[in-house]
């Protein structure tokens, strides 16, 4: 369409609602782009320009209506840029430039999605009923605007009153919010002041454990201590009497002395347990770090324990580390390696009882592994009390004092690592696993 004369923004505006419709544009739509059409049809008259109106339909992922509006007079791109600034707000996309063949304006808005498609069969049927469109008299496109101004009133105040109903019960809202905010208050105050009397009680009972462990600590080394003495001396004369050098003892008295040699011997090695657990709870162990060589350690293990491994049937098996140099306290290594290989051999009647050792994501990990009476799941951390023992669980040769392994992770603990239990079945063995910060050596 060409636009000559004013009567022809009537007409465009028209033919612009006509052709929005016709694409399926909600009424709404149809009417922003109708007066956005009409402003610009009415600007370029003015400027006393004709001007050239096409309507196309392009798709480039989402469906649009595009309207260019060209004037054969180049030049006027700044001066009308300025005077459309508020229809912008009608479309999705405004443009004005020069170019060939002038001055043009092009504006764009998407179709919803639940528009027909535009296929070439509905583009055709679209320009035949344009092609048969009366062009109303500018009289009934007023009032047709009125009509639109109307509706568009309603709305407006339909949506005030909603406002305002939102806008009463925002209010009513806020003050309930209000209420109960102070009364979360009132009683958040009222908790604090609970917490701050609870963490005032807690750390007053913090410090009595902590007196009370330091107590039981300097109890256990001093009657440690005490007995050692006494005990080392039973150990001593029961040796005496059972020496073949002293007078001959009866055969009843020579297993009455060995059965005191024996439980002097248990109590012995239940004193130094309780020595060394004292020590490392009242933090006097500190780890003297060095580079250990693990084949040494590995070689002094296998040496002095084999003896214990006595029975045929135990196959008692220490791996040559892969890893040969490890930066830890080799005194300490060394106990919790034994202490752990000592209770497996102690607890495995058959099978075989094997230490290796391998590198796990950024630690070292020792594993002992057996195949001795086993613990049951729910007992995996009870092992770790001090004094505990799995019920009906008999050592196969010495006694337990239930310290070992208490002891052997607090060590786990000084030296930076942990010790745990991996998995165990009663009746098939135990595997244990310590896990040791990887500073190692090549």
């Amino acid at each position: 369409m060409r636009l000559r004369m004013e009567q022809d923004v009537f007409v465009v505006r028209q033919l612009g609602r006509e052709v929005a419709r016709a694409a399926g544009m909600e009424q709404q739509d149809q009417t922003r782009l109708a007066t956005a059409l009409s402003e610009v049809g009415r600007v370029m008259l003015a400027a006393g320009h004709d001007a050239e109106v096409v309507f196309e339909a392009e798709s480039n992922g989402v469906t649009r209506l595009r309207v260019t509006v060209t004037s054969p007079q180049p030049g006027n791109a700044a001066e009308l840029r300025q005077q459309l600034g508020q229809v912008g707000r009608l479309v999705d996309t405004l443009e004005v430039g020069d170019g060939e063949p002038g001055t043009f304006v092009w504006m764009a808005r998407r179709l919803p999605a639940s528009a027909p498609r535009l296929t070439p069969e509905r583009m055709d049927d679209i320009r035949a009923g344009l092609a048969q469109h009366v062009p109303g008299t500018p009289l009934d496109e007023l009032s047709v605007q009125n009509q639109q101004l109307i509706v568009a009133l309603n709305e407006v105040r339909a949506q005030r009153d909603d406002l305002a109903r939102l806008n009463a019960e925002l209010e009513e809202t806020n003050r309930g919010v209000m209420a109960l905010y102070n009364q979360l208050s009132q009683e958040l105050e009222e908790t604090n002041r609970g917490v701050v009397a609870l963490y005032a009680e807690l750390d007053e009972k913090s410090e009595q454990l902590r007196t009370v462990s330091e107590a039981k600590s300097r109890f256990l080394a001093n009657v440690s201590h005490e007995l050692r003495a006494p005990v080392t001396a039973v150990i001593g004369l029961a040796r005496l009497l059972n020496d073949p050098g002293s007078e001959p003892l009866a055969s009843e008295q020579r297993r009455q002395v060995e059965l005191i040699s024996s439980s002097a011997g248990d109590l012995l090695t239940l004193v130094n347990d309780l020595l060394d657990l004292a020590k490392a709870e009242a933090g006097r162990m500190d780890p003297e770090l060095s580079d250990v060589d693990l084949r040494a350690v590995f070689a002094q293990l296998r040496g002095t324990l084999r003896p214990l491994a006595t029975r045929p049937e135990v196959d008692f098996v220490v791996e040559e580390p892969s890893i040969p140099m490890l930066h830890t306290d080799e005194v300490l290594l060394t106990r919790v390696l034994r202490n752990l290989l000592t209770n497996a051999i102690k607890f495995t009647a058959e099978g075989e009882v094997r230490l290796t050792v391998r590198t796990v994501d950024d630690d070292i990990e020792f594993t002992v592994t057996d195949t001795g009476t086993g613990i049951p799941a729910e007992l995996h951390e009870r092992i770790f009390e001090e004094f505990y023992q799995v019920p009906g669980s008999r050592a196969i040769t010495g006694k337990g004092t239930g310290l070992g392994l208490p002891y052997a992770r607090r060590l786990a603990g000084i030296l930076g690592g942990g010790l745990r239990v991996v998995a165990s079945t009663p009746g098939e063995g135990t595997t244990f696993t310590l896990a040791l910060p990887a500073t190692t050596r090549s």
